[in-house]
């Protein structure tokens, strides 16, 4: 059987009544992380501008931005929200893939759900639920069947394939329309990683793109337009084309496919903790630890060693610079790791102009250092090692073998809800309107209506 149609089976065969209860938890656990985040992205600086361009594109009502409650065509709607998800570096990540897979997924569902309702076709919590979880399956088992190192934004390309298949499983398309759908989203993927070497803003944006390209997709199959199919493996498909070739190693990805169905990769997504790339997550949370741990402050600091996998250095393993723009500064090591010394965290007040001009903060990025370790796996984000040195030559060291939000050291719930709620309360929302979002995103499993949910997406 092709890869992809062992993806389009596992479309085929899914059921919410038969999704295991970790799978469903785990569902609503990341819509609800996804939802506030992306309220807490609409504070973005860049937001405003990507409105403005989008006005010019079309006219319509069918779904929502979310936090002012303006309503736009699917795919722009789409775009906008899946830009307010990840312009913050916030949302949740699947390690093994390097993926971050609600980014698309959630905006292209909501906005589809939207549309879909408006239309007389009701769709349900349990079906966005499913929809999710299959999406989720298909974004990150390409993502974790690939060899190379990044060229191509991962969480993009990989994002938008999940979002155009559980798009078109949520409005019921048949199994060719469905190939279509997958086709014809294929075909318009995009994202490199010269935005994230460089911190541009753009990175985000290329999430927006391709939760627009999937309804987009979705839209253009309905209406009877027929899509390329051997999209994965075929002589120009995915893993010709933006990974390395399969041939060599056809028996490791066919082992990852044949995965679906027998593990849900929903449960294996990692919360964040920072408003940071995840590549930092580990210096962040190992130098928590250790100042907890070991009563030290900013002052006694001499030297910070991280000895990572080469793609953490890869990713966040850049110097500060003076004229920072936010987007370069959460990937900025030396700017995260100066700020934790400094407050005892990073949160999402920690990027304003005056933060990223602040002195103390320059002063001690200088001292934070990165070396590969023996890990060869250009898309391993772990195992880590963290070192603090101290005047006097003290040293300090703490093993990460799974950094804080993975499913092996999982947020608390109470973590998960000062999370939310900080969130919220970023984006403007009242602690009564915050409540009553958060106990509808933990009532989807029952909502029979999903336009009811999408009006508490603003303040």
């Amino acid at each position: 059987m092709k890869l992809v149609q062992r993806l389009l089976a596992h479309a085929d065969a899914l059921r919410f009544e038969a999704l295991p209860p970790a799978a469903v938890q785990a569902a609503v656990t990341f819509i609800t992380d996804s939802v506030a985040v992306g309220l807490a992205g609409s504070r973005h600086p860049r937001v405003a501008e990507v409105r403005a361009a989008a006005a010019g594109w079309g006219q319509g009502a069918d779904a929502q931005a979310w936090t002012d409650g303006t309503r736009w065509p699917a795919p722009t709607a789409a775009m906008l929200n899946a830009y307010q998800l990840h312009n913050q570096e916030f949302d949740c990540v699947h390690e093994r893939a390097v993926v971050h897979p609600m980014a698309t997924i959630l905006p292209a569902l909501l906005a589809v759900a939207e549309r879909e309702g408006a239309a007389g076709r009701t769709i349900s919590g349990p079906q966005l639920i499913a929809a999710v979880v299959l999406a989720v399956d298909v974004a990150t088992t390409i993502g974790s069947a690939q060899a190379a190192p990044m060229r191509f934004f991962r969480p993009a390309m990989c994002g938008g394939l999940g979002a155009s298949l559980g798009a078109a499983w949520l409005v019921g398309c048949t199994p060719a329309q469905q190939a279509d759908v997958f086709g014809i989203a294929y075909s318009q993927l995009a994202g490199t990683m010269q935005a994230h070497t460089e911190g541009s803003p753009m990175l985000a944006l290329q999430v927006g793109l391709a939760a627009r390209a999937a309804v987009m997709a979705l839209d253009l199959a309905r209406a009877g337009f027929a899509g390329p199919h051997d999209v994965i493996e075929g002589p120009f498909g995915y893993f010709e084309l933006f990974d390395a070739p399969l041939a060599p190693r056809r028996d490791a990805v066919e082992a990852v496919f044949a995965e679906l169905g027998r593990t849900w990769r929903i449960t294996e997504v990692s919360h964040k903790p920072f408003p940071t790339g995840r590549a930092a997550h580990g210096a962040l949370d190992g130098l928590a630890t250790l100042m907890v741990g070991h009563g030290f402050g900013a002052a006694e600091v001499e030297r910070i060693e991280l000895a990572a996998p080469p793609l953490v250095l890869r990713l966040v393993g850049r110097p500060i610079k003076p004229d920072m723009d936010v987007n370069y500064a959460r990937l900025c090591l030396p700017y995260l790791a100066a700020t934790m010394l400094l407050k005892g965290s990073v949160t999402l007040d920690d990027f304003t102009p005056e933060a990223l001009r602040d002195p103390a903060r320059h002063a001690l990025a200088p001292r934070v250092a990165w070396v590969p370790n023996a890990v060869t796996d250009p898309n391993a984000l772990a195992p880590q090692r963290l070192t603090v040195e101290l005047s006097g030559g003290v040293h300090h060291a703490i093993d990460l073998p799974a950094v804080l939000g993975h499913p092996q050291r999982p947020l608390s719930i109470a973590a998960q809800r000062a999370k939310f709620d900080a969130c919220c309360r970023f984006a403007g929302l009242s602690a009564a309107c915050t409540e009553t979002l958060h106990a509808a995103c933990r009532a989807l499993p029952q909502m029979a209506d999903l336009r009811e949910f999408a009006l508490l997406i603003q303040p």
